[in-house]
């Protein structure tokens, strides 16, 4: 192997390993599909070894694409960094990375935290927004730098200045008043809540990705969505109205407590919520290079990105996410 190996063809590789599709890949990297293959036919010829299995219904690693994955993120994690620091203007990491975690209970907040201990010199400021879709344009107009969400919820328009990496698959759960006669610790299947009302944020605008998720859940089963109600800013508020209102709501298995109510997880099928890191097109910074890494040693360790037997997923983030 030679010492001076590119990291534009790590970069391919990392980006096919990463989608699993050329075409998403190369769309990701701003590149003809062909000068893709070519760079990772380089790289193979480089390292003498078959990186994946390609047919025309997928692409795979092989063993040796999988033992190369690693070390190919530390090198071009490095490689950001170096670039960061040495770019023009004033250096990135001089100035905090801004992250919206979504809540205090979140997948988002464990990453950030799991961030801060493996970069201590990385200044993170967290925010709390209610929704992915209010957080995305914020992103583009670069006022935060990095959220988590349900990626396949935004508008294409938006997506397209994005760049995301799924780093867990949530399964959905149901808060139910103790007094329900669903409700318990074992799970619900989704037949039995045929017939309810569950909150799932309609008529706030910020959270709009989930409200289309829960659309295209109870398409079909029976279940309603309640009604448009103004934007609840906080949890005290969201206790507050959810006890007024009697509500059941929509949640995942990442949620907050509320006395009174019990969180089962759905079943039969077993719904999932994708959630992604999302940044702005183009981004550098050390931080969020320290975000990536601990979300995958999260997810690799926790087993985030398994996905149960008879899972669902709305068919958008099927597409997005195969």
């Amino acid at each position: 192997m030679s010492r001076d190996l590119s990291p534009r063809l790590l970069r391919a590789f990392a980006a096919v390993a990463e989608e699993l599709h050329f075409t998403r890949a190369a769309a990701r990297l701003y590149v003809a599909q062909q000068a893709l293959s070519r760079d990772i036919r380089s790289l193979e010829r480089e390292l003498d070894a078959v990186l994946f299995v390609r047919s025309t219904r997928q692409v795979a690693l092989t063993a040796e694409g999988e033992r190369l994955l690693p070390y190919a993120r530390r090198v071009l994690a490095a490689h950001e960094e170096l670039a960061a620091a040495f770019g023009r203007g004033a250096a990135p990491q001089e100035r905090p990375l801004a992250v919206d975690v979504a809540a205090p209970v979140s997948t988002g907040e464990r990453v950030l935290e799991a961030a801060r201990d493996a970069a201590p010199g990385i200044e993170f400021v967290a925010r709390y927004y209610s929704g992915l879709t209010a957080a995305a344009a914020d992103i583009l107009a670069g006022r935060i730098d990095v959220s988590f969400g349900r990626a396949a919820g935004l508008p294409r328009e938006t997506l397209a200045g994005l760049e995301h990496e799924l780093v867990r698959y949530e399964r959905v759960a149901v808060l139910l008043p103790e007094q329900h006669g669903a409700a318990g610790p074992r799970e619900v299947p989704l037949a039995a809540l045929e017939g309810e009302t569950l909150y799932a944020g309609a008529g706030n605008p910020d959270t709009a990705e989930w409200t289309s998720y829960a659309r295209a859940l109870f398409a079909g089963r029976g279940i309603q969505l309640a009604a448009p109600f103004p934007k609840i800013e906080g949890e005290r508020e969201f206790r507050r109205v959810v006890r007024a209102k009697g509500w059941s709501v929509l949640a995942t298995e990442v949620f907050i407590g509320m006395e009174g109510m019990v969180l089962s997880p759905l079943t039969e099928p077993v719904p999932l919520s994708p959630v992604s890191m999302v940044w702005r097109r183009g981004l550098r910074h050390p931080g969020l290079a320290a975000l990536r890494e601990a979300a995958r040693e999260l997810g690799g360790v926790a087993g985030w990105l398994r996905r149960p037997p008879e899972s669902w997923l709305p068919p958008p983030d099927e597409a997005l996410h195969r």
